[in-house]
């Protein structure tokens, strides 16, 4: 299967029914050579450019089965994750200085 052929199937989460959108990326683990986990971005997002900068995380174990059309996922809480740079910022602004 190509990554491109992911990029086309919708996320389905069976704990709710509810359509998480498509995936945008993945997350691999080069050492061992697999996927580690698949992006999805957040449904506020405007064709993909304007939007809270949020990514929903899928971890690979949270994958129930992929078929022609979706992937169902298995996801209690979902959970979204800022972008790397909009998180080491707001970090850097919270620190105290001095």
């Amino acid at each position: 299967m190509k990554i491109s052929d992911f990029q086309t199937k919708d996320v389905i989460n069976i704990v709710d029914g509810k359509k998480l959108g498509q995936i945008s990326d993945l997350e691999l683990e080069l050492r061992q050579g697999r996927i580690d986990s698949i992006v999805v971005p957040n449904s506020s997002k405007f064709f993909g450019l304007f939007g809270g900068g949020t990514d929903l995380i899928i971890p690979w174990k949270n994958i129930v089965k992929i078929g022609a059309d979706v992937v169902l996922v298995k996801l209690e809480e979902a959970k979204t994750y800022r972008a790397v740079e909009e998180s080491d910022s707001a970090d850097y602004n919270r620190s105290p200085r001095g």
